[in-house]
């Protein structure tokens, strides 16, 4: 029978790349997809929906709060907003508009990516401190606690921290020279699920809020996210994104969530009122989490049985050489890491023949340059196995 996709007339992929946003994420377990269609059946109170919501992701997370958002992107937007404005509703009606309030976010060298754009397009200013020498082959050197200490100024929102692996300073030298200076620190831990111990680790080291992707490991909705941290700047960001088109008098979330009687009045529709979550969203990433967490080890055993088959199926292609290796993460994801036998094979355009193939089968590339293509088993399922395998054949024909 023809999916969904194919009787809209979209082609489906082999998703051996993992949960991606431009493969359209990840896989939704049959319950997270049950409770988000009874979710769309009814209607609520999105404020009401939204403390429920920061219950169970502190409760889970060990934060004072938590919000469910539209992405982790997302939650770095309303993140960032919130440290510039706080509770001021005045604030939030002027944002992009950064005059007269803190504007600028602190970000180490080698942290800058594509998604801290979050931080300006608030209107804030992007102060890079440091210098990676350890990546550019110059030296072993990265930024360091006290040239991020030495950026502060009073104009300091706050400071945004990349998690990797490999990122330095180390989480817990940048919270001990922030929190005396009073900025907060936002760490994107988007990609950082697994393990399920990383939903508690950055804020018990200290920060202020962390970002995490819902639609990767979590398994929840492509479209969502979550935000946790301290409960004030929860509800500067809840202010920031919900529907405000209400009478003060009307406005009464639970003060555990939002406390109303710190507010001089409602701010206008906020910065991140774009960024708008659905109840089916919220309800499906609650459902998903608790899935997530729960688990006992069934998750890495699925994993690990999908890609002892694929690197079975791989292995017997005589041009490529195939292996089980794990990431940096201790994620628990074991993936399979193919090589051409023939150095005159060139992975990144196998890659491109891969993705423009029938079936289309999507690697994560990162490692081309290396002559590797990495294989993930998150999003696949058995039965796609044998066409992938025959996908490496025709590639390489």
């Amino acid at each position: 029978m023809a999916s969904i996709y194919e009787r809209w007339g979209v082609t489906t992929i082999i998703n051996a790349y993992g949960p991606n946003t431009r493969l359209s994420g990840g896989i939704m377990a049959p319950e997270v997809a049950q409770a988000m269609a009874e979710a769309s059946q009814y209607c609520v109170d999105m404020a009401e929906l939204q403390a429920r919501a920061s219950a169970e992701i502190a409760q889970v997370t060990g934060a004072e709060a938590g919000y469910v958002t539209s992405g982790a992107a997302a939650g770095l937007l309303l993140g960032l907003a919130a440290t510039m404005t706080g509770l001021d509703p005045d604030k939030m009606n002027r944002l992009p508009d950064t005059t007269g309030m803190k504007r600028e976010i602190i970000v180490p060298r080698s942290h800058r990516n594509f998604y801290d754009r979050a931080a300006r397009a608030l209107g804030a200013t992007v102060i890079e401190v440091g210098l990676s020498d350890r990546f550019s082959g110059t030296g072993v050197r990265d930024t360091e606690a006290w040239e991020i200490a030495a950026a502060v100024t009073e104009r300091t929102a706050a400071i945004y921290y990349l998690a990797k692996p490999h990122s330095l300073p180390d989480l817990r030298e940048v919270v001990a020279l922030a929190r005396p200076r009073g900025v907060p620190v936002v760490v994107d831990a988007a990609a950082e699920l697994p393990p399920a111990s990383n939903l508690r680790r950055f804020l018990a080291e200290g920060a202020d809020l962390v970002a995490f992707s819902g639609g990767k490991a979590i398994g929840g909705p492509q479209a969502s996210g979550i935000l946790a941290g301290r409960r004030e700047l929860i509800a500067a960001a809840a202010l920031q994104n919900l529907d405000l088109d209400l009478f003060f008098e009307q406005f009464n979330p639970p003060p555990e969530f939002i406390e109303k009687r710190s507010l001089p009045g409602l701010p206008q529709h906020g910065i991140g009122r774009p960024c708008k979550v659905g109840k089916e969203e919220i309800i499906g990433l609650l459902v998903a989490l608790r899935l997530f967490v729960a688990d006992t080890g069934a998750r890495e055993a699925r994993w690990r049985q999908l890609s002892e088959q694929m690197l079975s199926q791989l292995k017997a292609i005589g041009r490529l050489e195939a292996t089980l290796v794990s990431d940096a993460r201790e994620s628990g994801i074991p993936y399979v890491a193919v090589r051409g036998r023939d150095a005159a094979i060139n992975m990144r355009a196998l890659a491109w023949k891969l993705e423009a193939g029938t079936p289309r089968v999507c690697c994560n590339i990162s490692r081309a340059g290396d002559g590797v293509l990495l294989l993930s088993p998150v999003c696949l399922r058995e039965d796609q196995l044998p066409a992938l395998a025959q996908a490496f054949r025709a590639a390489l024909a």
